[in-house]
């Protein structure tokens, strides 16, 4: 592609780069006029089951703040319905199961996924904004077993994700054939988005800090070792974020992933002298994103200052893009973050 920017890409791979690369969590939606129009009219999965549509809600912000890369519109609970999972995104809630898992029958009864048959619209949304759209790379995503089990097990989302800690202490035989099952659809899912044309990976771990390191080495870290090794096969750039999950972050140093994504608990600084040798990403602390001009441009310089101490870091916001968030201020924060980071 003409002019293609692989800026992020090289920042994924470690490489030092011109400028410190930039996009955004949920820059696709939510804060932007245009696509609060489109929502009049169509809720999230009809959006994500048009590819046409789907891909012009993606690339938006792509124009609009002119970031270094796209993230695809879709919902981690997207490749659920096609294992036997009854999912409804409700307004003002998020995803809401109907059929909860309470035993190892419901985790037995879960099928698998054949992305070309279960999710094509996905796929098609790929193909179209990487082969005639875009100028910059295409993240593709997947949730983690832990946070898509949290809302298979809770029946959506929880504070406190007791029923999924207590079904994983109480019923292990279940907790790990489920993490199996999830894992192979993650596998399967990627697989697809990368072969369709996706040039980085995220991984959604977003609730996994509910659980303490102990916990994370026994019950989540064999999968995720597991889930990266695999994904690692596809050659692309590999990263994990969580909120939360500060106290995990050397176990997620560990994992065979390229990048590891910081919400704003934990400073760029603070991770390497905890000896993290990963790239990172992060970690503006969305909230600040509502207050003056003159704290986001403090609190981003040192963000960056921080991250150019070492070879590679993507500049983000430790959790996505809030509805509230004017699209003037994140084009202006994309544009010191470029014009900053190369001075």
């Amino acid at each position: 592609m003409t002019g293609f920017n692989d800026t992020i890409l090289r920042a994924f791979r470690g490489e030092k780069t011109d400028y410190t690369p930039v996009w955004y969590m949920r820059q696709a939606g939510r804060s932007q006029e245009e696509y609060r129009k489109l929502k009049e009219k169509y809720s999230l999965f009809e959006i994500t089951h048009q590819p046409e549509l789907c891909a012009y809600v993606t690339r938006l912000p792509v124009e609009m703040y002119n970031v270094d890369a796209a993230i695809l519109y879709k919902d981690i609970m997207s490749p659920l319905p096609a294992i036997g999972v009854d999912v409804e995104i409700k307004s003002g809630i998020g995803p809401v199961i109907d059929n909860p898992i309470t035993s190892i029958r419901d985790v037995e009864r879960l099928g698998t996924i054949d992305p070309e048959e279960d999710v094509p619209y996905v796929l098609e949304t790929i193909r179209l904004l990487t082969k005639e759209q875009l100028n910059v790379p295409l993240i593709g995503f997947s949730g983690a077993p832990f946070t898509l089990a949290s809302y298979m097990i809770e029946g959506g989302p929880s504070k406190n994700y007791h029923k999924t800690k207590a079904f994983m202490y109480s019923e292990p035989q279940a907790w790990f054939k489920l993490m199996d099952k999830l894992a192979d659809m993650t596998i399967t899912y990627v697989a697809a988005q990368v072969k369709a044309g996706a040039k980085a990976i995220q991984i959604f771990d977003s609730w996994v800090g509910a659980l303490n390191e102990a916990d994370y080495r026994t019950y989540i870290k064999p999968v995720m070792e597991r889930i990266f090794t695999e994904l690692r096969k596809n050659n692309v750039p590999l990263i994990l974020f969580g909120v939360g999950a500060s106290h995990l972050i050397q176990e997620w140093n560990d994992l065979p992933v390229d990048v590891l994504g910081l919400d704003w608990r934990l400073s760029i600084k603070e991770a390497r002298e905890m000896g993290i040798t990963k790239p990172l990403q992060g970690n503006l602390d969305p909230a600040l994103l509502r207050s003056n001009w003159e704290i986001v441009e403090e609190r981003a310089k040192q963000i960056i200052d921080q991250g150019r101490e070492h070879p590679a870091h993507i500049f983000n916001l430790g959790h996505g893009v809030t509805p509230e968030i004017k699209p003037e201020r994140l084009k202006k924060l994309t544009e010191l973050i470029h014009s900053y980071s190369r001075t």
